[in-house]
């Protein structure tokens, strides 16, 4: 069980959302410090479509990327190099999900930009 939820874990901070999507628990409660807090499945989905919508001239690379894997629950600390036509960005962000019996409960998302260099 615990590779299936690194897989899932891991799909949903690659923004590769529709292989994550089956595995979000109906109320699922996603906190995102700084940005909000985004209930229920079919809201996170929304979420996840906006960010995918705004990132679809965009190359993401990910120089740094570690995960740490429980029974059920799932670190993935990156850091994302973010190409756009207007310039680049870099942020690090750490997710931290939460898993009952294979359906991600809770995602609690912390980012913060970093220097483009």
């Amino acid at each position: 069980m615990t590779a299936r939820i690194q897989e899932i874990a891991e799909a949903f901070s690659r923004h590769d959302f529709a292989l994550a999507y089956p595995h979000l628990a109906p109320d699922v409660r996603w906190v995102a410090h700084g940005a909000g807090t985004t209930t229920g499945r079919d809201e996170v989905t929304a979420v996840c479509e906006r960010t995918l919508t705004d990132l679809a001239r965009t190359t993401t690379t990910f120089p740094s990327w570690r995960t740490v894997v429980g029974e059920d629950a799932v670190v993935v600390d990156v850091v994302a190099r973010y190409e756009q036509p207007d310039g680049v960005f870099v942020v690090a962000s750490c997710d931290l999900y939460d898993f009952t019996d294979g359906m991600i409960t809770a995602i609690t998302s912390y980012v913060v930009e970093l220097p483009s260099t």
